[in-house]
């Protein structure tokens, strides 16, 4: 009885996305391309959303966590995502203006412009490492394109899932926004977007990508992956460990733009292990007090013990961060470790980490490196510590990665006008800023005849006064 009751539920569930998608679909079709007042209207909603349940959305995502630290929820994902729409608000009007284009020889007289587009009705498929940031932001350029949206947010963020759900029903009808609590991935990802964006793991974005293809869907993939970064030695060691360590240890580890291994010149690891000692005590003396965030669940808890323990059981050396502290498994709480002499058959060296546990490797020149990164999966992010040029132009251009943050890490992510996305096993396409809007619109080519055209001297039946012409304009340099 139990088990028909869930599937009914199931059914239930899935029948209402299908609805929904309909109800959005046809609303495309009356109202293709919405205003750009009405795509304002849509994006300030958005903002009065966020600014005015901020102390909800933080309990919220407090809940879905176990405990998350208030102030990474305000500071990480509140106000970027608020900031981020006012920034889009304030540009929108360029970025919808058709763009002319240069015309063909043949056809001087003629026109060429380009026009963005809506595509029509979009899936957001957002994970719970970010579970706010991750679903607005791509939001945002989504409405600015001027599209609906669909949304699934992850099980582990079923109570903020919940309450934006409320709060967005008070404000958007179904037919522009909608957010979907209890739809399962496999029933979402199989609807016939427009267009589809997916953020989490590689595993779950090939998934996503081959249910996509059913329905020749585009899609945008946020995967995350190992980032790595580099100090040069011309960097000041303990500097960079102040700003490595913010970026490692806040959200604790779990952010898929984390610095996930480090290299250091040789000679220059005792400096930084002794500057990660000092420093990471001074932020987080307690790692049970509120400052420091909760593991997700139980599961990906399991996954960080285990991965310390095999390093360590293959030779590594653990360096605690913060003394005295202790595992907590009632509260999943982590205490931040380096993990020193790791070797390429560790877990911990083999997958994204997505925790507060640190490898680090030493060099000796930079060639080597550079072969390091280059022979694996292309990373999300990539970060360099120099004040080199010719290091970091080395650096730069030897290697390929979705975003780059020089003498920082994952701050490229807050720029609201430059792309953000991955490469290769860390994802495909771009959001935020006039990417984000360019990636969710058609860009549709409209060409205008002229009402003389060069063409007709070309029209059959061939003499050789098409050929002496065609050998004009192969001669000929514009």
């Amino acid at each position: 009885m139990a088990q028909t009751a869930q599937l009914r539920s199931i059914e239930v569930v899935e029948n209402e996305a299908q609805r929904i998608f309909k109800v959005q679909r046809d609303a495309y079709i009356r109202d293709p391309y919405p205003t750009l007042q009405v795509r304002k209207e849509r994006l300030r909603a958005l903002e009065r959303i966020l600014v005015d349940n901020t102390d909800a959305i933080v309990e919220a995502i407090q809940r879905d966590f176990g405990h998350r630290c208030a102030e990474e929820s305000k500071i990480l994902e509140i106000f970027p995502c608020v900031d981020g729409i006012r920034d889009t608000v304030k540009r929108l009007a360029g970025w919808m203006k058709p763009q002319r284009r240069h015309v063909s020889v043949l056809f001087a007289t003629g026109s060429n412009q380009v026009i963005p587009q809506p595509k029509g009705v979009v899936g957001i498929v957002s994970p719970w490492n970010y579970p706010l940031f991750l679903t607005i932001g791509p939001l945002t350029s989504i409405l600015a394109a001027g599209n609906r949206a669909m949304i699934k947010m992850a099980s582990n963020s079923q109570h903020l899932c919940r309450l934006l759900a409320d709060k967005f029903s008070e404000v958007y009808p179904e037919d522009t926004v909608a957010i979907l609590p209890g739809v399962r991935s496999g029933d979402f990802s199989t609807l016939p977007f427009d267009h589809m964006i997916f953020t989490g793991s590689a595993n779950v974005g090939r998934t996503v990508m081959r249910s996509a293809a059913d329905n020749l869907t585009p899609v945008t993939l946020e995967l995350g992956g190992k980032s790595p970064t580099i100090i040069c030695d011309d960097f000041d060691v303990e500097e960079a460990a102040s700003r490595i360590l913010y970026s490692k240890c806040v959200n604790a580890g779990q952010t898929c733009l984390a610095p996930d291994y480090l290299f250091i010149p040789e000679g220059a690891q005792d400096r930084f292990v002794a500057a990660a000692q000092r420093i990471v005590p001074e932020r987080y003396p307690d790692t049970n007090d509120p400052s420091y965030t909760s593991i997700i669940d139980d599961k990906a808890y399991r996954r960080l013990r285990m991965t310390l323990d095999d390093a360590q059981s293959k030779g590594a050396t653990l360096v605690p961060l913060v003394p005295d502290a202790s595992f907590n498994d009632t509260m999943r709480k982590i205490p931040p470790h380096l993990v020193l002499d790791v070797t390429d058959d560790m877990m911990i060296m083999q997958e994204e980490i997505f925790g507060p546990l640190y490898p680090v490797k030493t060099y000796q020149n930079l060639d080597e490196v550079i072969d390091y990164i280059t022979t694996r999966d292309r990373p999300l992010g990539f970060y360099v510590f120099t004040n080199d040029r010719a290091r970091k132009d080395k650096l730069l251009y030897s290697t390929i990665s979705g975003g780059v943050t020089i003498n920082n890490c994952i701050l490229h992510v807050a720029q609201h006008d430059m792309p953000f996305g991955g490469i290769g096993a860390s994802g495909m396409g771009h959001y935020h800023g006039r990417e984000g809007f360019i990636e969710f619109s058609k860009l549709r080519p409209v060409f205008t005849n002229p009402r003389l055209s060069l063409l007709s001297l070309f029209y059959p039946p061939y003499t050789g006064r098409q050929n002496k012409l065609i050998d004009l304009l192969l001669k000929w340099k514009p």
